[in-house]
């Protein structure tokens, strides 16, 4: 464990983030996630063995639910291996609009990255496509190797902090990767996702937090609650799309999801 980062040029001395900088925007109210959810972060000994993972693309903290056509890819890594679960997909509804689910049944102890690579969306008010590579890390009867292993995706988030068996307050770190390299002063989006619809925000400005990631591309957010959490580290692609004749710009989101448990202290 800790062999990725010993790798990354410049990464001896990682400089932690003394003050978190959030800058609410008014737009970050408007912030898209790609979501794959699953039922356990974390299946234990003795638990149901089957995983629950919904898959689709939102707002999660004003559970405003988008189309999510079928992703391009949808796969786990476990041990480096990877597996191909696009068959698996089935059509399902969240937040009232189209998505999927898939069952996996969790065999053997370790840690396991789920990833969905969606098709390109197009956002008229942003007049770019979107792209989030979307991964979760589901833990599994105490094995936990390769949790902070990058997974080869195009853009991603690797933890600094076990993505799973967290409580509400503890401090998350993360490390954004582009095309494998870290992206200095990343821009980091993190939003809590609000099944119960229970969460109220004061006001627009804190919907969706923005962190900076610092000169090594390490972000830090102490969460407040208990729940899932989704940090999404967006940069704009060197490629174009085609769009109505025009050339336009892919935003590439890493998207990472962790839950956080609730703290029950004893009398």
């Amino acid at each position: 464990m800790g062999s990725f980062f010993a790798k990354l040029a410049g990464f001896k001395k990682i400089e932690l983030l003394t003050s978190f900088c959030l800058l609410a925007m008014a737009g970050s109210a408007f912030a898209h996630f790609g979501m794959v959810i699953p039922s356990d972060s974390m299946v234990m000994q003795g638990e149901d063995k089957s995983v629950t993972l919904d898959l689709s693309f939102s707002h999660p903290f004003e559970l405003n639910g988008m189309t999510l056509v079928k992703p391009a890819s949808f796969f786990v890594v476990k041990d480096g291996q990877k597996e191909d679960l696009l068959p698996t997909l089935m059509p399902a509804k969240v937040m009232d609009h189209e998505a999927f689910t898939a069952s996996y049944n969790i065999k053997r102890p370790g840690a396991y990255v789920f990833c969905m690579i969606p098709e390109p969306y197009w956002e008229p008010s942003e007049d770019c496509f979107i792209v989030h590579y979307t991964k979760t890390v589901v833990a599994a009867f105490g094995g936990e190797d390769g949790w902070d292993e990058p997974v080869g995706l195009k853009t991603e988030i690797v933890p600094m902090s076990k993505p799973y068996g967290l409580y509400g307050g503890n401090l998350f770190q993360g490390v954004v990767l582009l095309d494998g390299k870290i992206v200095p002063h990343a821009e980091v989006e993190v939003e809590y996702y609000n099944r119960t619809g229970k969460a109220k925000a004061p006001s627009d400005y804190m919907v969706t937090q923005t962190i900076k990631a610092d000169s090594n591309g390490v972000f830090a957010y102490s969460v407040p609650a208990d729940g899932w959490w989704g940090f999404a580290a967006l940069n704009t692609s060197d490629k174009k799309k085609v769009h109505n004749g025009e050339k336009k710009d892919i935003e590439l989101g890493a998207v990472l999801w962790v839950e956080f448990q609730k703290w029950q202290a004893g009398e």
